[in-house]
């Protein structure tokens, strides 16, 4: 099928979910899988503004933060054959996750909290929002800041419990699945 045809339809997948649920681990695999791009949406912000995300958010502040990631999230949503990763707030602001919606297949990786808090502990110090806590703090944390973001994320079209992947066979069953779910078996023959 080229862009030329009628019925042509670029394929979109957007991953959303709570950060630590793994959206970046499943969006590479699945990149690999149907052998199209990656972008993560956090990586992509800081390529094109040539800062990291937490000297964005120092110097802009979250509103203005905000603000440049619906411009990215526009500008890498028109991308054709992709797969895009979204920071966990990405979401929740703006009209963004109607936009999602409109664009592309969107995907809810939902993780439960205990997974989360497991995975969060791990990269810790990468967290800006996590660094000084205690393990009591980040558990709550967690379950406070996913319920004020799980309204925004079971809007997603589709939704995938991750909650069991934590090998290298399991990322691969939760592709597999997520394939599945898009109805994407023969992706790989397009």
């Amino acid at each position: 099928m080229t862009a030329h045809t009628k019925d042509y339809k670029p394929l979109r997948i957007i991953l959303i979910g709570y950060m630590g649920a793994g959206k970046t681990t499943v969006g590479r695999a699945l990149s690999k899988e149907l052998n199209i791009p990656f972008y993560d949406l956090d990586w992509y912000i800081s390529n094109r503004m040539r800062k990291t995300v937490k000297q964005l958010f120092d110097e802009k502040g979250e509103d203005g933060f905000r603000l440049i990631e619906r411009a990215m999230l526009h500008e890498v949503a028109e991308f054709e054959n992709v797969i895009i990763s979204c920071g966990g707030g990405t979401p929740c602001f703006f009209d963004n996750m109607e936009y999602m919606n409109e664009q592309g297949e969107t995907v809810y990786l939902r993780a439960e909290t205990d997974v989360l808090h497991k995975h969060l502990l791990m990269g810790k110090s990468v967290r800006p929002l996590l660094l000084n806590k205690t393990e009591d703090e980040v558990n709550q944390f967690i379950a406070e800041h996913l319920a004020e973001r799980e309204v925004f994320y079971t809007k997603a079209k589709h939704i995938l419990d991750v909650s069991l992947m934590d090998s290298y066979d399991k990322i691969h069953v939760s592709v597999s699945q997520l394939c599945k779910l898009l109805k994407l078996e023969n992706a790989d023959n397009q």
